[in-house]
């Protein structure tokens, strides 16, 4: 037996509740895990509060990451207890994820914990950080260096933005962060940003051609924030989208990539292949500061997260929410 975040649809009202299942009503896969901690996303919130038509099916249990070990596997790359650690594929969607206490997956959807780091700074990493860095690698597969100018990041208050403004910082970028929540701009400055700004500068209907401001960007706000990032990117800059939180529209014009040549960038977390998603845990592992880390993270019993999830679409949630399953 275990416990799980649950949403059911009954009679057409769907809902979430904590409750315990058994391991037979886990779905099929090759490898069961225990799983220690798992992360409470934007799209998890969702899931859970069905304020998007996020899961596939019901009954669904979200979370679109975890770590643990392996309980049972019947494939040879892993064995009973291996550390092991899942980013997208999925999960929490149309595959029973991460906020329960155990899991079954595709071997092919997991990765090992890097050496030396601790289950819980996985999560406090979680798919948040895992795109960030993402993010940052196809910029500097593109050709960004730290020399070549600021680097715009929006929502720099999220799950996202936070850890990609730590990111940058350590490899010497100069960062500009964008914010709702201008109150905690010395926050931002303490994570390694130069400049903050008003995110309202950047969500409304905008030019298709603005002032080049700077040379590349992380978005993960989508819509007109999106539109105005890229019309004000530098000539043959760049611009990292990965995520919608404003929304899923692009009301933009290709003025910036044909006028400019600025390059936009789609940043898809979900079905990296092995080597990339190994690439990206490692250079976490290595560059992302863990004592930033904590001042980026807190912590949630797996009994607490429903009503936490209202929290934290509500924007009263700063940084990355570790859920930690054993309470």
């Amino acid at each position: 037996m275990f416990k799980a975040v649950v949403v059911e649809n009954q009679e057409g009202a769907k809902q979430a509740h904590y409750r315990e299942l058994s391991d037979d009503q886990l779905p099929a896969g090759s490898v069961t895990v225990a799983v220690s901690h798992s992360t409470l996303n934007y799209k998890d919130a969702l899931c859970i509060t069905s304020r998007s038509p996020i899961a596939r099916h019901f009954p669904m249990i979200p979370g679109i990451d975890f770590v643990g070990v392996v309980e049972r596997s019947e494939d040879n790359r892993y064995r009973e207890g291996d550390a092991v650690l899942l980013n997208g594929w999925g999960v929490g969607e149309s595959h029973w994820g991460g906020l329960s206490q155990k899991a079954r997956v595709s071997a092919d959807w997991l990765i090992p914990l890097p050496q030396g780091m601790k289950p819980r700074n996985a999560m406090a990493i979680g798919t948040a950080g895992y795109t960030s860095m993402l993010s940052l690698i196809a910029l500097e597969r593109a050709g960004l260096r730290p020399d070549a100018g600021p680097v715009l990041v929006t929502g720099a208050n999220g799950g996202v933005g936070s850890i990609a403004v730590a990111l940058l910082a350590a490899r010497g970028y100069e960062v500009i962060a964008s914010t709702g929540r201008l109150d905690e701009a010395d926050h931002l400055v303490r994570l390694g940003a130069t400049e903050v700004i008003d995110r309202n500068t950047l969500s409304s209907p905008g030019k298709p051609l603005g002032k080049e401001r700077w040379t590349a960007a992380i978005d993960s706000i989508g819509s007109h924030t999106l539109a105005n990032v890229c019309a004000q990117t530098k000539a043959d800059g760049w611009v990292a989208a990965c995520g919608l939180a404003q929304g899923m529209e692009f009301p933009a014009t290709v003025a910036p990539f044909i006028l400019r040549g600025v390059s936009l960038l789609g940043i898809n977390s979900v079905t990296r292949p092995y080597a990339e998603r190994v690439e990206a845990w490692a250079r976490l592992n290595a560059e992302l500061d863990l004592s930033i880390l904590e001042q980026l993270t807190s912590e949630v019993p797996l009994s607490e997260v429903i009503p936490v999830a209202e929290d934290l679409l509500a924007g009263r949630i700063r940084g990355r929410l570790v859920v930690d399953t054993s309470i």
